[in-house]
């Protein structure tokens, strides 16, 4: 049984094999920064003057949104990667290599944390651009980071088990995205809650991705003292720790779905 400080080391070693990867082709990051971008853009001046958001500028409600938009959209780089390296025999001849067999999965799923990280950066600097400000402390904006930071990494053993159930990349591109669009459009990503039909507001609000946004804007402070939270149940109530729930949720039952996946894959 290999121990946990040589399987951190060798998905180590596998991640920088695929940061080195997006750096060496830079469309994968550049298709990454333009997508939010444009969603940035076209709801910020486009549809924000006809959406109505209670005690809280538009713009500033939108960008917690289009964070958790971003790290849920690109977990499918998770999917397309492992379903491309399974095509390719990657996977076959990293099993024959003295690694423990883990690292493949750790390694994908690090070198994507480290993809988000440079994603938010940019997304960041743009959501200024547009007006969206941090009107919290230090560590609150530093906590805001770590959650959706938390979710991308949550998201990305999704994509990692989807990614390893299909048999090629073409399939895990549509399989990886196609279900992520109603649960980020059932959400407060864009339109606040109360907009929604009463019968979808309750699904709307247990929504992981409508949590982890209504988390990030309370982090930063985008929600003003005084302004009623947009729900009435637990998630609404308590975001930040019910992000952290979801979160820890989907990682206790998809890490080991995806080694379970990957030990089939990689047995075939």
């Amino acid at each position: 049984m290999t121990s946990p400080t040589i399987a951190f080391g060798d998905g180590w070693t596998i991640a920088r094999r695929n940061v080195i990867k997006v750096f060496r082709i830079p469309d994968l990051i550049i298709f990454s920064i333009v997508q939010p971008i444009m969603f940035v853009l076209l709801f910020a001046y486009v549809f924000g003057g006809a959406i109505q958001v209670p005690g809280v500028s538009y713009r500033e409600f939108l960008i917690g949104g289009i964070f958790v938009q971003i790290v849920a959209f690109n977990s499918g780089v998770t999917a397309i990667g492992l379903a491309d390296d399974l095509q390719k025999g990657i996977i076959d001849r990293f099993r024959t290599l003295p690694m423990a067999r883990s690292a493949v999965l750790i390694g994908r799923t690090t070198s994507d944390l480290v993809t988000a990280v440079i994603v938010l950066v940019v997304m960041s600097i743009c959501g200024l651009l547009v007006g969206w400000r941090i009107h919290s402390s230090v560590g609150e904006a530093i906590g805001g980071y770590a959650v959706v930071l938390l979710f991308s990494f949550a998201m990305s053993w999704i994509a990692a088990t989807i990614g390893l159930a299909v048999r090629s990349v073409e399939v895990a591109q549509s399989a990886g995205l196609i279900w992520l669009f109603p649960v980020t459009f059932v959400s407060n990503v864009f339109v606040p809650l109360s907009s929604m039909p009463s019968w979808l507001q309750p699904i709307a609000e247990w929504n992981p991705i409508s949590t982890v946004a209504l988390a990030i804007r309370t982090l930063f402070g985008n929600i003003p003292e005084g302004v009623p939270p947009d729900g009435t149940r637990f998630p609404s109530q308590h975001p930040v720790l019910m992000s952290v729930v979801w979160c820890v949720l989907i990682l206790v039952i998809f890490i080991p779905l995806a080694v379970q996946r990957y030990q089939r894959a990689a047995a075939r």
